[in-house]
């Protein structure tokens, strides 16, 4: 049996997709890999928030699977949906990396630096962490954005440091740092196999318990306060602590609680929000 396997064509994501074909294959299956241009691949000016909502970079891959081109998608789960599309699931998590946020070109933040990330996410906590800061936009895959710290002369980056582990770049990485500091990105350092609906035989045996039981809560949450990535949103499971925050972009209020039900956890959260006011509002309704 020929498995296609679809993913987008950057470097860290043909090292996924092979990450994931080595789970797939087995006695009479073999592999074949299909690189898919996403719309975030194409327009790497434009911010998130410009291109559109949260899918920017899986949506190419769906429609492929929804066609019938490939059998099988393979997704840093983290940009994916937080609610799968209609006729498809998640088939399987690989057994999840390091979910952390990694800092490369410093090994701590201090008072005044100039710090290049495109994350709402990211950029909220860091200016909460320190609000002198200066926080500013930056596109790219990982060694383009490597390139560009050095060419404007950041004093530092902030990337998912599965992506560089993955690359073999953990040489770069300055600072790990701790969910306590920054809050991981729902479903960060996990790999997501999406099938089609009624095929999840195809890649059931990659499945990792384990990551399923902690990224799917993390998933629910942040579906459950509001569908898009475009505020700053986290949640983030530990194995014994659902975790998840909201806050205003530029770091001036953060809201952090953690709970056993994600449902639960994301109304308090949405309340608390709209409880800051205008600007707890903003947050809220970015997401829906």
């Amino acid at each position: 049996m020929l498995v296609r396997v679809g993913s987008r064509g950057s470097r860290l994501a043909l090292t996924q997709a092979e990450q994931a074909a080595g789970g797939l294959r087995g006695p009479g299956v073999e592999v074949a890999f299909v690189p898919i241009t996403t719309t975030g691949d194409r327009d790497r000016a434009r911010p998130f928030g410009e291109i559109g909502a949260r899918g920017v970079f899986v949506k190419e891959l769906e429609e492929a699977l929804l066609a019938g081109r490939i059998d099988v998608a393979v997704h840093s789960a983290k940009d994916m949906t937080s609610t799968d599309t209609e006729g498809l699931v998640v088939g399987a998590y690989l057994a999840r990396d390091d979910p952390r946020d990694a800092l490369v070109g410093a090994d701590a933040v201090r008072p005044g630096m100039r710090i290049g990330t495109a994350s709402a996410r990211r950029r909220a906590q860091l200016l909460a962490l320190e609000p002198t800061l200066s926080i500013e936009p930056m596109r790219g895959n990982i060694d383009t954005r490597l390139r560009k710290r050095r060419e404007r002369g950041l004093d530092a980056v902030v990337l998912a440091a599965c992506g560089l582990d993955r690359l073999g770049l953990a040489g770069e990485i300055g600072l790990r740092f701790d969910p306590e500091q920054l809050l991981p990105e729902a479903a960060q350092g996990a790999l997501a196999l999406q099938v089609r609906a009624g095929e999840e035989q195809l890649v059931a045996r990659a499945d990792d318990a384990e990551t399923r039981r902690r990224v799917e809560p993390e998933r629910l949450c942040v579906a459950t306060i509001g569908a898009g990535c475009l505020a700053p949103v986290a949640a983030h499971h530990d194995g014994a602590t659902l975790r998840a925050l909201i806050a205003d972009e530029d770091g001036r209020w953060l809201e952090q609680r953690e709970g056993a039900d994600p449902v639960a956890l994301a109304g308090e959260l949405v309340a608390l929000a709209a409880a800051r006011g205008d600007s707890g509002a903003k947050a809220a309704q970015t997401r829906a």
